[in-house]
């Protein structure tokens, strides 16, 4: 091969090269799930600062308030949401083990003390206590394994109480209106509870992790590594917004939820938002997918290592 060959194959193999690199998603919009409870601070400073909408090179930013950890599921699995920005555990993990293309690209937070059960009545005060009780709060959720969690430590289990499935704020309600005897509750909801002079029964410090995460599929995280890339730079803005901004992140949240300024400082206390999965979070990750097999919500022992992009 003749020099000036070889030279023009080297510039054809590094444009080659080069493009690849610096690839950009043919996506024409992103849709972001958006759930603000219990007390997700980096979405709601996100959509008031608008990061979002500044980090994706004109790219449009949608988003789904959906709720429900299943639904957020269907949704990513549908194409319907490209990020489920924030979303439990045990909703990545029952997608992933039933087939669904699910990866955690990384953390959202983490809130133990968050995650209550609570009671107008102060004799319950140990597992014992709760057997044959009306208890109510949302199945196949960081609440539910509480429940499961506390029982366990007196070799009990979910059988030993008269559990009901039901949506926080109805929990809530049921625990007002006198027809349960303990409400599973978190967030602001929990605070009311406190607020109203209820019997704290347990939290959820050292029984469960309270992991919530950011999720993405492998097909996207794959197929769109600009976006990717962009992503996590827009988190680390969204942090530092929040640690260089407490007083105004702490107002921002408490007009959205409709909370006291007071109240939210309260409640972020319990809260860990750094995004950096850590072992530690992965060891909860398992302890929640073991939790899962042993409540039946899986049907096989479910190995989370799978469930993450290295």
């Amino acid at each position: 091969m003749k020099k000036s060959s070889l030279v023009l194959s080297i510039f054809a193999a590094l444009a080659v090269l080069m493009t690849g690199c610096s690839r950009k998603s043919n996506v024409e919009k992103l849709t972001f799930t958006y759930v603000t409870s219990p007390l997700n601070m980096p979405t709601i400073i996100e959509k008031d600062q608008q990061v979002f909408a500044r980090t994706f090179d004109g790219i449009p930013v949608n988003y789904a308030e959906i709720t429900s950890g299943a639904e957020q599921t269907q949704a990513l699995a549908s194409g319907d949401v490209q990020v489920l920005y924030a979303v439990g555990a045990t909703s990545v993990i029952l997608s992933a083990a039933n087939g669904a293309d699910i990866k955690v690209l990384n953390m959202y937070s983490r809130s133990p003390k968050a995650f209550c059960l609570y009671s107008r009545d102060k004799n319950i005060n140990s597992p014992e206590d709760l057997r044959g009780k009306k208890i109510a709060g949302p199945a196949g959720t960081n609440l539910h394994e509480l429940l499961t969690a506390y029982l366990a430590t007196a070799g009990m289990t979910v059988s030993d109480v008269d559990y009901m499935s039901m949506a926080i704020p109805a929990a809530k309600a049921a625990l007002d209106g006198g027809s349960i005897d303990v409400a599973m509750v978190a967030g602001a909801n929990a605070y009311k509870c406190q607020q109203q002079g209820y019997h704290k029964v347990t939290d959820g410090e050292n029984l469960i992790c309270a992991i919530i995460a950011v999720a993405v599929t492998e097909d996207f995280y794959n197929q769109n590594p600009d976006i990717i890339e962009k992503l996590a730079d827009a988190q680390k803005e969204i942090s530092a917004y929040i640690k260089n901004n407490p007083e105004k992140t702490y107002e921002t949240v408490a007009s959205s939820l409709g909370l006291t300024v007071d109240a939210v400082k309260e409640m972020a206390e319990y809260y860990d938002f750094s995004t950096v999965l850590t072992d530690k979070d992965i060891e909860g990750f398992q302890k929640t997918a073991d939790f899962m097999y042993e409540s039946k919500m899986i049907s096989n022992p479910f190995d989370v290592n799978t469930l993450f992009i290295r």
